[in-house]
């Protein structure tokens, strides 16, 4: 059933209270089900799991995912299985619709534990007590929220503007509960078949699951004489260097440096392939594009040169050129360099995102608009937001200050500049579902560094809460826009958000302390394990990075890496201007080429192909009645989730029972 929605014309000539009054009158469901007691749990619960996979998939490769239509069709193929057992009746389309806000605001809400917070621990050597790290977010995120509902009524029952990312989620709700239900269990099987698959293959290539399966479980440490776990390498070039030695063949180098040290491998990582799937082949390949570039031809001249060397720990040892030294020492400066410079073009380029939002914020009421409110009982009351914002503002502004030691004064100096972008930030999301949460907390990074750049805290903490308040605002709006379209009511969203934050805090904390920072032999935690050959967290690479041009200046770098940093400011400039004359038609990312060069290699290339085969997928199937286009074109997003979600909650298992048994 086709969704109904106002005309052009009657969207810039009607009144709000004309807008409200047809909304209400042709659109509205009061009496059906929407935030119950099931739709809650099921959407904490589903929330929670997938915001572990989002934190899985965040620290390998810097990308917030979203989770929304993954929480969609899980929810409505399981109750649609319970109701046909008789276990349940079946779930509403209002209820899933809630289900997806707090799925979604849980998935969303673990990206500072990736990127700010990560690059704080990274920066300062301190690790964030578990309980400062929850506060923190759980605070920033409600902001985010009470931030967000004085805009909902302009932006959405008046400005009725598209939102992208969620009308559609509004539209595959609308599809399945229509008719289109055979639709939407096929999707769920396709995903719940390639998670399973997924989990086992990523299970065979884990250490810990396969300890706990022949050692503890088959013993066959004790009756075969095993002294380590047999496992299948995920990186597959592992075996030719194993016959390598035994048989003195080819070690491949460049400029003598071997492949391995400069991260160049060849890893069937599941996740990375999914994840390629859904970012699709233009985005992939401006990242391989950064990381040739970056791994292939700069980092051996530079190793040659000695401006990348092995260098001398604190302990004494001697540490090797790697890949993350690589990054550390050199490539990090002009990858930030080519992903700033192409974030603020990018943001620069649509001034209607500043000139809609002044109009948004400043909007007046006309007197067609005053009167009685139809929607009083329905909406959040704006006294919420009026109370609220100061109070978790200067709120959060204290936490700063406590937790971190960023001056009271510079937090409190910070929050109207971080209230200016969040709306910024929501009107793109309202246009475009892009969020340019990246380039905006880079402002307030360099505005707060010039005012004191002798405190990195200073300028990440502003700039995370900046990039965490304006997340949860944009994404709140754009949740409630499938429930606007499906008649739910705005209250029972905004209190499935504030669930969603609580889920994804509770679920993600504890994980990013087990995955991240395992205590030692000692029990002793440290830093040094943020960052790995497993998760490089290239998000925290980007903010550390720009935090230590705030703090040292470009005093101490290598000339190399002064001039890498101008060429790439250039070429951002070219490659994003370019992007932006031919209407995108040229379709490589000055930001993504940058992202590039702090991924491990190894996952770019696998995201490259996880890309390459859905885009040759989709030329090879273009008949929409053909099988191959069911099950390839229109379920790439599931195939793609079950991938991501089989590969990272086994990978999560994994990292548990190495804890468990050591």
């Amino acid at each position: 059933m086709a969704i109904q929605q106002l005309s052009e014309e009657q969207i810039h000539t009607w009144t709000r209270a004309q807008k409200d009054e047809w909304w209400f009158k042709n659109i509205y469901r009061g009496d059906m089900a929407q935030l119950s007691l099931r739709s809650g749990l099921t959407g904490f619960l589903l929330g929670g799991v997938l915001a572990a996979t989002s934190l899985y998939i965040g620290a390998k490769t810097g990308i917030g995912i979203g989770v929304g239509l993954t929480s969609v069709i899980l929810a409505f193929a399981m109750f649609r299985m319970m109701h046909a057992a008789g276990w349940a009746s079946d779930y509403t389309v209002l209820e899933n619709n809630c289900t997806q806000s707090i799925a979604t605001a849980a998935g969303y809400v673990v990206s500072p534990l990736f990127s700010s917070m990560a690059a704080y621990m990274l920066v300062s050597g301190k690790i964030i007590p578990w309980w400062q790290l929850m506060i923190w977010i759980a605070v920033i995120s409600t902001l985010g929220v009470l931030v967000a509902f004085p805009m909902k009524r302009r932006f959405i029952n008046e400005d009725q503007l598209p939102f992208p990312e969620g009308r559609a989620c509004g539209v595959v709700l609308d599809s399945l509960y229509t008719g289109e239900a055979g639709e939407g269990m096929y999707k769920a099987r396709l995903l719940a078949k390639v998670a399973v698959l997924t989990a086992t293959y990523q299970a065979i290539v884990s250490d810990g699951w396969m300890k706990l399966l022949q050692f503890k479980l088959l013993r066959m440490d004790q009756w075969a004489g095993m002294k380590e776990p047999w496992t299948f390498h995920e990186r597959l070039d592992q075996y030719y260097y194993q016959a390598a030695v035994k048989a003195d063949l080819w070690i491949p180098k460049i400029l003598g440096t071997d492949f391995r040290a400069l991260g160049l491998r060849f890893t069937l990582d599941a996740a990375m392939l999914g994840v390629g799937g859904l970012m699709g082949i233009a985005v992939a390949t401006s990242c391989l594009l950064g990381a040739f570039i970056n791994f292939v031809i700069l980092a051996p001249i530079m190793i040659q040169a000695g401006d990348i060397v092995q260098r001398v720990a604190p302990s004494g040892a001697i540490v090797p050129i790697s890949r993350a030294e690589i990054v550390n020492q050199w490539s990090m400066w002009w990858g930030v360099a080519m992903m700033v410079t192409g974030s603020l073009v990018s943001l620069a380029a649509k001034p209607e995102l500043f000139t809609a939002a002044f109009k948004s914020v400043t909007g007046k009421k006309t007197k067609a608009d005053a009167g009685t409110d139809l929607l009083a009982h329905i909406e959040v009351p704006l006294w919420v937001s009026y109370v609220g914002v100061p109070v978790f503002g200067l709120l959060g502004a204290w936490i700063t200050h406590e937790f971190f030691g960023v001056p009271l004064l510079l937090a409190l100096v910070s929050l109207p500049l971080i209230f200016v972008l969040t709306v910024i930030c929501t009107n793109s999301m309202a246009l475009t579902s892009w969020t340019p949460t990246g380039s905006l907390s880079k402002i307030t990074q360099f505005t707060m560094g010039a005012i004191d750049s002798s405190n990195p805290a200073s300028n990440l903490l502003p700039a995370g809460m900046t990039s965490e308040i304006a997340s949860n605002a944009a994404n709140l709006l754009s949740d409630i826009k499938p429930g606007y379209m499906l008649g739910g009511k705005p209250r029972h969203q905004v209190v499935g958000h504030l669930i969603g934050i609580i889920a994804g805090v509770l679920a993600c904390v504890p994980l990013f302390f087990l995955l991240f920072l395992p205590p030692d032999v000692n029990g002793v935690r440290s830093v040094a394990t943020l960052v790995s050959e497993q998760f490089a967290m290239p998000a925290a690479i980007q903010w550390k990075g720009v935090a230590e041009i705030i703090a040292k200046g470009l005093k101490g770098l290598p000339s190399s890496a002064l001039i890498a940093m101008g060429f790439a400011v250039v070429s951002a400039i070219i490659l994003e201007v370019a992007r932006i004359a031919s209407k995108g038609r040229f379709q490589l990312s000055a930001v993504s080429v940058g992202l590039g060069v702090v991924l491990p290699p190894e996952s770019t290339l696998a995201m490259w192909l996880g890309a390459l085969i859905f885009w040759l997928l989709s030329k090879r199937f273009k008949d929409a009645r053909s099988a191959g286009y069911k099950r390839w074109v229109e379920g790439c997003e599931p195939i793609c989730a079950g991938l991501i979600s089989g590969a990272a909650l086994m990978g999560i298992g994994n990292a548990i029972v190495n804890v468990l048994i050591g």
